[in-house]
């Protein structure tokens, strides 16, 4: 990757409210944003919202791939909101877009973009307890950032 593009990382997750999820997505949001990254996800609620607000409180870029047609739909902390009107079916622009993927708790709809992620051959942390073949296992948010920053020098070509 050229060095004057930014590193893209989708955070991906589910729409129920957890508090220690959404703790941990808006922090990995914060870390995307320390590391100069662009944040994207679904756009809406849940850990979509939690990771876009730790990300633009610390100064970041989101991007949110919006399910409908309305940029309004999007949570507050979405700076770039795309509609695509595609539904679920942007699950894969989530993932194909990114150049790595933060994996939380979630269900159908994130373990579809876990498996676009692999199928794309995204590297995916998995910070979320998925336990698949193919992932990149973290026990913790120490770990995913050593990660997210040892995956960010490799893509960088540094």
């Amino acid at each position: 990757m050229s060095k004057n593009k930014k590193v893209i990382i989708s955070v991906i997750g589910g729409h129920d409210r957890d508090l220690k999820v959404e703790q941990l997505a808006h922090d990995i949001g914060k870390i995307i944003a320390k590391m100069d990254a662009v944040l994207v996800c679904g756009g809406l609620e849940g850990v979509m919202e939690a990771a876009a607000r730790g990300c633009q409180q610390a100064g970041g870029t989101t991007i949110g791939l919006l399910p409908g047609t309305n940029k309004a739909d999007a949570n507050q902390y979405i700076e770039i909101a795309l509609p695509t009107s595609i539904g679920y079916a942007r699950n894969a622009m989530v993932a194909c877009c990114a150049d790595i993927i933060v994996a939380l708790a979630g269900s159908h709809g994130t373990s579809c973009e876990i498996s676009y992620g692999l199928v794309y051959k995204k590297p995916v942390i998995d910070l979320g307890g998925w336990n698949r073949k193919g992932m990149i296992k973290v026990k913790n948010l120490k770990e995913a950032e050593t990660e997210i920053r040892k995956l960010i020098r490799e893509i960088s070509g540094e």
